[in-house]
């Protein structure tokens, strides 16, 4: 009867061995750094007595939007545009589906970068008729060198407290049998950094520039950690 090589091969002992004791330990991180981006919303509303004027209404409001953010440049990492409707609206206590207007709305979501220039466009959209801006919502970039320094802040606490339980019996690490990344991740979710910026009607006078301060965000990091060490002299 053959055996396989699998076979052959002891069972792993999955708390060590007296000749081969394990440390099992975890290492934690918890960065506060500056915001990478800030999102806001953009709604715009229009209304007409029929469907085609409430649609050109809405068509020239959203460019008017779409031109103004554009005119901010390379400040403006993303620009897309959402949900579009036109609605109508029946009359009250009517007979039959008598309409009584149609209403218009088109989201729009910009990321900027430079976050000077966000509070200028922000005033200045929240400046136009029928127009509502929500944000800002701050964040990093899924490639931040943020969750880099989080993961590795992280695996140098595991070792070093191994390094601690090693040194408390006397004896030192021998080596890393196992690293596990249990959940080193960007736990930011999106914050009002101020009162979003509301409008309904301009005025006549261009507002001054909202003064936003950019909201830290937190960075988290957990990794699982094993390791062999010498065995102590008890």
């Amino acid at each position: 009867m053959t055996t396989s090589p699998e076979e052959a091969q002891p069972a792993a002992v999955p708390y060590g061995t007296p000749d081969q004791p394990r440390i099992a330990v975890r290492g934690e991180a918890h960065l506060e750094v500056d915001p990478e981006i800030a999102r806001i919303e953009v709604t715009v509303l229009a209304r007409g007595k029929d469907r085609r004027t409430a649609l050109d209404d809405l068509t020239r409001r959203n460019t008017t939007v779409l031109d103004l953010i554009k005119t901010y440049g390379e400040a403006i990492e993303r620009l897309e545009t959402g949900a579009f409707s036109i609605t109508p609206q029946l009359k009250d206590k009517s007979r039959g589906e008598r309409v009584h207007a149609y209403h218009g709305r088109a989201h729009i979501s910009a990321e900027l970068t430079d976050f000077t220039a966000l509070g200028e466009l922000t005033t200045h959209l929240a400046d136009l008729d029928l127009t509502r801006v929500d944000g800002p919502w701050w964040s990093l970039r899924p490639t931040s060198p943020a969750h880099k320094h989080a993961r590795q802040q992280a695996v140098h606490e595991a070792v070093q407290r191994a390094r601690e339980y090693a040194e408390a019996l006397g004896t030192t690490l021998a080596a890393l049998i196992e690293l596990a990344d249990i959940g080193a991740e960007d736990n930011n979710q999106p914050f009002y950094a101020a009162a979003p910026a509301r409008s309904m009607a301009a005025v006549e006078d261009a507002p001054a520039p909202l003064d936003l301060e950019p909201q830290r965000q937190h960075v988290y990091a957990q990794v699982n950690a094993r390791f062999t060490m010498l065995p102590p002299q008890l």
